[in-house]
């Protein structure tokens, strides 16, 4: 005998740290951070580096470069996270609504 489920499905926000209960401060810097982390790692794999290539370009260790690509957002703050962006030369567009 087959039975369906009903499947109720919730619209998020646009931060999903906020989803997920934490204060719009926290969500919000949480989501900054990991959204600068995406891109210091796909950055580094366009560029094909191996962690430690990427280490010695950002002037990291290989361990910080791991939790950059493992996007262990714990592990860094926006300042640094923004110094590690100028290296590349990319831009960052900030947008507030």
């Amino acid at each position: 005998m087959i039975t369906e489920e009903k499947i109720i499905v919730t619209k998020g926000s646009d931060n999903v740290f906020e989803d997920l209960g934490f204060s719009p401060k926290e969500a919000m810097n949480l989501k900054i951070r990991t959204d600068l982390m995406i891109e210091l790692r796909a950055f580094i794999l366009e560029k094909g580096w191996t962690q430690s290539e990427a280490a010695q370009f950002f002037n990291e260790t290989q361990p910080r470069i791991s939790n950059l690509m493992n996007l262990d957002v714990t592990r860094f703050s926006v300042d640094k996270l923004i110094n590690m962006v100028a290296l590349t030369n990319m831009k960052i567009n900030l947008k507030i609504s």
